[in-house]
């Protein structure tokens, strides 16, 4: 699924969602932007080296973002001190900024490339010869610091005295060994604080399960809120193509979110196997949208509650197959549940 059918899909439902009364509109639209930033805006990370260590820059990328990775990097060659893309094989990329000893000559060219396109996160390095107490030139903005040791935890707890680190130091690391408990902690925390735009990369490098569970369940909650205002509006089988298509959607996202390629037509199939497919769901929702109309003012409600219990389901099951390890039948057993769970609490009482 290429970039082109994500914004076509993106641009259909906010044209639906300007169709909507003001009071639905507003929430489908603020739901909307988490999904747009996580992916349509989709892009590399962006992480500006300075501070002092004499490490090869394939060496860093190896230990920080493939440990465990038995192939070789694959970089874009670019002069020195400017931004650089870096591929980790079979994950994704990062693109990094390295101005560890540049020099007065180099800070002219580097401020520049960082108004262009600014770093993320600020890695500090420190191999125990820096001055840290002395300026640091290229540091842009309001961005966070991490400090960084590679092998050696001399003075390392001296990042925090540096006035223009304090304040904006996030954490300080030092990593002796490859696959080591604060390189999973890095990776960790560089998922949790990158913005949305960069999030589901850097995911994909850190294969981070936390992470992962954190973004599918955002995704997860965006999906169902948006099917819920749509499945509430008086339009019967008029809306069934844009509630299915966000809900391939949503499983195409989790599948990209674990690893994977995404496929609209392996999250279709996903769905089909789940008992989930359009047949059911327009019969399940129609059905009661009839039944309803004996409960006047709950109808189109509990309509759009049922299309969010689905939505929610499909999504549960997604994250237990793709994300937890469960196997199809499990998954479908989580989808059921689920179902059953949400549909329960969208039918009025009998006061």
């Amino acid at each position: 699924m290429n970039q082109t059918t994500l914004v076509q899909i993106a641009e259909r439902l906010e044209r639906l969602a300007s169709k909507l009364p003001e009071k639905i509109r507003r929430p489908v639209l603020r739901e909307l932007i988490p999904l747009k930033q996580l992916f349509l805006q989709q892009r590399r990370p962006r992480f500006l080296f300075i501070g002092s260590s004499k490490t090869p820059m394939p060496e860093i990328i190896d230990v920080l973002f493939a440990p465990d990775s038995h192939e070789g990097m694959n970089v874009t060659l670019t002069p020195v001190h400017r931004w650089t893309e870096w591929a980790i094989p079979g994950r994704g990329t990062v693109s990094i900024l390295d101005a560890r000893g540049a020099g007065n000559s180099a800070e002219a060219q580097i401020q520049e490339d960082l108004r262009r396109e600014p770093a993320d996160i600020v890695f500090f390095f420190d191999d125990g010869e820096s001055n840290l107490n002395g300026p640091i030139a290229v540091l842009p903005g309001e961005t966070k610091i991490i400090g960084l040791s590679l092998g050696s935890a001399r003075r390392v707890t001296e990042f925090d005295a540096q006035p223009d680190v304090r304040d904006r130091l996030l954490t300080v690391v030092r990593i002796a060994e490859r696959q080591s408990a604060e390189t999973r902690r890095l990776m960790s925390l560089l998922a949790a604080e990158l913005p949305n735009q960069a999030k589901i990369e850097m995911i994909r490098i850190s294969r981070d399960r936390h992470a992962q569970l954190h973004v599918a369940q955002m995704l997860i909650k965006s999906t169902t809120a948006i099917c819920a205002a749509i499945g509430a509006q008086p339009i019967p089988l008029a809306d069934m193509p844009v509630l299915t298509a966000l809900q391939v959607l949503m499983v195409s996202g989790i599948m990209y979110i674990s690893g994977r390629e995404r496929s609209l037509r392996a999250a279709t199939e996903f769905i089909a196997a789940l008992g989930a497919n359009v047949g059911v769901g327009m019969l399940l929702r129609e059905g009661t949208r009839a039944m309803l109309k004996f409960f006047p003012g709950w109808g189109n409600v509990v309509c759009g509650m049922v299309a969010g219990a689905g939505t929610y389901a499909i999504g549960r099951a997604a994250t237990a197959y793709f994300l937890e390890g469960a196997s199809l039948k499990e998954a479908k057993q989580t989808y059921l549940k689920s179902r059953r769970k949400r549909s329960r609490s969208a039918l009025p009482s009998h006061e």
